[in-house]
């Protein structure tokens, strides 16, 4: 198998038309030069270069060689610089997994951020249930993904967990709500009421509502449910129950509901991006993670 270092010396040679002179521009002795062309020659099984006077000529086979050598050496510089881009974050694929309110609210600022800097990273974008995307970190298919993150929650071997932001959960009232008067409430104020379900499926999410409703002192009683927190606040708008909603999830509100605020206690879900062990140090994984905070402290 040929060598392309040697290929690149016989270059050097043929360029300068002697083995001292290229010797000279290689940083090399002569001794070198002659001994990488006599190993290149017998893995080629031809002569490569023959005397003329003080200087060399290349044979055919030795002219074939320089001209892929000159053609491997720009595809290696093209490598190499591509691979640099590479390394500092400036090209590549960068798969992000997110959940609905994150995505309605914060991922396209983040986005966009990354578009302005970072335009040769290919996004691959997915939108998934919180509960879902640590199976995509672990599997390898994602880079980061944004998560609800209960302190039950299992950990995946590896993965860095960085926290974003809390959301606080609101209470939702119809507006004529014997409390939608009051700017802050008790939960344990809405025990008796009937509820709208917003997180039907098990999950971190649907845990921390029934946590926090337990630590009040009570279960609440679901008489509808939906998983869409928009059709959640209708729901309420007409009559048919209070709800905890977080505030991510409440986009444009409803006309015909009250928000307030809760305590006693006042559930929040802690939002995190959980980002695989390769992507740690990745440039455009940093400026996705700021750009959130930065949406988060803005909205």
């Amino acid at each position: 198998m040929l060598d392309v270092r040697r290929m690149q010396v016989l270059r050097a040679v043929i360029s300068s038309g002697s083995i001292t002179a290229a010797a000279r521009n290689l940083g090399y002795t002569p001794s070198a030069i002659s001994q990488q062309l006599s190993t290149l020659e017998k893995e080629a099984g031809v002569e490569l270069l023959e005397r003329v006077g003080r200087g060399v000529r290349p044979t055919p086979a030795g002219s074939l060689l320089s001209e892929h050598a000159e053609t491997l050496s720009t595809q290696l510089a093209k490598a190499e610089a591509a691979l640099t881009e590479l390394k500092e974050g400036r090209t590549g694929r960068l798969a992000i997994r997110y959940f609905a309110t994150a995505g309605a609210s914060l991922v396209p600022l983040a986005v966009a951020a990354l578009r302005r800097e970072f335009p040769g990273v290919r996004l691959d974008l997915k939108l998934v249930e919180p509960d879902d995307s640590l199976p995509e970190i672990e599997s390898g298919k994602a880079d980061v993904a944004m998560i609800v993150l209960p302190s039950t929650t299992p950990r995946i071997k590896g993965a860095e967990y960085i926290h974003l932001l809390d959301d606080p959960y609101r209470a939702i009232l119809p507006k004529n709500h014997r409390l939608a008067r009051k700017r802050v409430l008790d939960l344990a104020e809405l025990a008796e009421d009937p509820w709208v379900g917003v997180d039907g499926l098990p999950g971190a999410c649907r845990d921390i509502l029934l946590d926090a409703c337990g630590a009040a002192g009570f279960a609440p009683n679901h008489v509808v449910e939906s998983e869409d927190y928009q059709t959640a606040q209708g729901f309420v708008a007409a009559g048919l129950g209070v709800a905890l909603i977080p505030e991510l999830g409440l986009g444009a509100p409803h006309p015909g509901v009250a928000i307030r605020k809760v305590r006693r206690p006042d559930p929040v879900r802690s939002i995190h991006a959980a980002v695989a062990a390769h992507a740690r140090e990745h440039p455009a994984v940093r400026r996705f993670l700021s750009a959130i905070r930065e949406g988060a402290l803005a909205a």
